[in-house]
């Protein structure tokens, strides 16, 4: 990284160090008062934004990139219209800083209390997510949080007409604008950098690929919440309703494939395979669903009217992002379980069955962010948890788990009071 790099970030972290002093100091009130600004200011920009995404679009789409990409980083009017409502969704929820809890008197006289507090400055590294630009500002102003943002380079246009405005509103709510900054070059070596800016950030979140995930674990000097791939998976018991089972498995493969919660592998018991295995495919088939199939899941399928690619450690351990489906036959419960175990991610994890010691069996026993019964995988997700737009879905165990919102952006700080208190 360069001699201008290495500045360039230093006063970026020294900026948002000082805007986070003063966001800690905000009240509630004003917090809700800056985020009605912001959703009042990308309301009266909209045309603005989507012009800019409209050009993001069109210049991913010559670049190559994939269909699940380009539907990652599109706005239209209705999803921006989503994102604004999700902000009107976080000012209505409590905001927990300043909590306290554990108050107690000890026996050494002092009266002791825990208060949540801001992190301070969150750093956060995603692709082709525009969406994000704006979930994690709100998340992290209705928090007390200054944020720095670096969003990937298929985005670019989009993030500096939702910074910007993002930005007017903190001006005109008389509050410093570095709070959210945006770094909008598509150097490699800055997030690099970013990693290292222990002296500034608290809190690396990175939002994308295996491979990003893996940089930031390796080279971050900064805590990371490592999360957002998921390779799920949904388990057909002996137990199903079979017929019910359908809508919940095309809902969790065909609803939105490209996102981190849909459907990547189906494992179906043996004593209902030769049954509903060809059934599912064919309904799925007809949606346009292409498959990755074991041996005995492809025995049932021979003679149906469309290809199957045979099935093998690569295929059980890709998150498709796509309309591609992994299908294995088990012969039990406890097989099912272990393939999740050695191929998940910990993301999301589903039971059909009617068999209520096999559900807490599946429950007990698979160890994810979020584990259902009779339920779509779909439902990892910050707003459907109600706990409004969400920071990320992390897949690690400290220190939050599962979608991240308000909560996971703050810490603690312990308050002691004494009357000239002296240790014995």
């Amino acid at each position: 990284m360069s001699a201008s790099e290495t500045e360039y970030l230093t006063q970026l972290g020294q900026r948002a160090k000082a805007a986070s002093f003063i966001l800690a100091s905000l009240s509630a009130k004003q917090k809700s008062a800056l985020l009605t600004e912001i959703s009042h200011q990308l309301g009266k920009r909209k045309d603005d934004i989507l012009q800019a995404n409209a050009q993001d679009v069109a210049n991913a789409k010559a670049n190559g990139l994939t269909d699940a990409m380009i539907d990652r980083l599109m706005l239209d009017e209705g999803r921006l219209a989503g994102v604004i409502a999700d902000i009107d969704n976080v000012i209505a929820l409590a905001d927990p800083v300043g909590n306290e809890s554990e108050s107690r008197v000890l026996d050494n006289g002092l009266r002791l209390t825990r208060r949540s507090v801001p992190l301070g400055v969150v750093g956060v590294i995603y692709e082709a997510r525009p969406n994000v630009t704006v979930d994690i500002a709100v998340l992290a102003l209705k928090t007390g949080n200054a944020v720095i943002l670096r969003g990937g380079k298929e985005t670019i246009t989009s993030n500096k007409v939702l910074s910007e405005v993002i930005r007017s509103a903190l001006a005109i709510q008389k509050l410093p604008q570095d709070a959210v900054q945006l770094i909008d070059s598509p150097d490699r070596s800055i997030v690099s950098g970013l990693l290292r800016l222990d002296k500034y950030i608290d809190m690396i979140i990175p939002r994308g690929g295996q491979n990003l995930q893996r940089l930031c674990a390796e080279q971050s000097s900064i805590p990371v919440i490592l999360g957002g791939i998921g390779i799920c998976h949904l388990f057909v018991d002996k137990h199903a309703d079979l017929v019910r089972a359908i809508d919940v498995i095309t809902n969790a493969k065909v609803q939105r494939p490209t996102v981190c919660n849909a459907l990547d592998t189906l494992l179906v018991h043996q004593d209902v395979a030769a049954a509903f295995v060809p059934n599912i495919a064919s309904h799925l088939h007809t949606l346009g669903v292409r498959f990755h199939a074991c041996d005995k899941a492809a025995g049932h399928l021979d003679g149906l009217s469309f290809d199957v690619t045979a099935a093998h450690d690569e295929s059980f351990s890709t998150e498709w992002l796509s309309l591609t489906l992994g299908i294995k036959v088990v012969s039990d419960i406890d097989v099912a379980v272990e393939h999740i175990r050695q191929y998940s991610s910990g993301h999301s994890e589903a039971i059909l069955t009617d068999d209520i010691h096999a559900a807490a069996h599946f429950m007990n026993q698979v160890d994810s962010a979020a584990v259902y019964v009779n339920a779509s995988t779909r439902f990892t997700d910050g707003s459907q948890f109600g706990l409004g737009a969400e920071v990320a879905v992390s897949t690690q165990k400290l220190h939050a788990r599962g979608p991240m919102a308000l909560d996971a952006l703050t810490t603690y700080k312990w308050l002691a009071w004494g009357d000239y208190t002296s240790r014995s």
